[in-house]
């Protein structure tokens, strides 16, 4: 899983071979968020303590979007996890 940014007290983070919608991960000491890239919205898990990485996410969402394709979409094609 490479690490996309560091913060203060957590980071972002993109699984390759990961499921639908394109999304990136926030980890920090004793909390965990799973954020949706277009809406920003948090599919689970809390970002409450995660302020700056969720601000960095919101400039930066055509980078993400960027990475989480190249890390799970092959050949041009939609990964689905099949």
């Amino acid at each position: 899983m490479p690490t996309i940014r560091r913060f203060t007290n957590c980071k972002i983070a993109i699984y390759a071979d990961d499921h639908r919608p394109p999304h990136f991960h926030i980890e920090g000491r004793g909390f965990r968020a799973i954020v949706e890239i277009s809406t920003m919205a948090v599919l689970a898990g809390s970002a409450r303590s995660a302020e700056e990485a969720m601000a960095w996410a919101s400039v930066n969402r055509a980078f993400l979007a960027a990475e989480w394709r190249r890390l799970n979409e092959r050949d041009g094609a939609r990964h689905d996890g099949a």
